[in-house]
């Protein structure tokens, strides 16, 4: 099974988006489609950017998370990386390269620049999808 980590803007846009992409893929990893990973920092990042910007409660924001905890596994990544200048960025690559992902779904320019990372592709979503439809077809 293809082991995959979103970026928080997946995440965000599945939980804020109903019917886009990012809820599609989201579903895929639901239904046990994909093997889905996530950290810590990612769901701090998800967490402050719900409150942030979309002014979700807080109530609304832990049931979020923990329904994401139960569908990805959770990591804790011992490296710390400082390639990219965004932070965020980094946490990211952390996590893939933790869970040693074969994808990171994203629609940051930055990674998306990447291309790929120590073997790792760096993708949309739209090409996830694509993937997962052509590959059960």
């Amino acid at each position: 099974m293809i082991k995959v980590v979103f970026d928080t803007n997946v995440y965000i846009s599945a939980l804020t988006s109903h019917n886009s992409k990012a809820e599609e893929a989201y579903l895929f990893a639901i239904e046990g489609k994909i093997e889905l990973y996530t950290s810590v920092a990612i769901l701090t990042e998800t967490a402050k950017k719900l409150r942030e910007k979309f002014l979700w409660e807080d109530n609304n924001i832990t049931d979020a998370l923990k329904h994401i905890s139960k569908v990805a596994t959770v990591l804790k990544p011992r490296k710390h990386l400082n390639i990219l200048q965004d932070a965020p960025d980094n946490r990211i690559l952390e996590c893939a390269t933790e869970a040693n992902a074969d994808l990171i779904i994203t629609g940051d320019k930055h990674l998306l620049d990447l291309k790929q990372y120590q073997g790792i592709s760096v993708t949309t979503i739209s090409a996830l999808l694509y993937s997962l439809i052509r590959d059960n077809l």
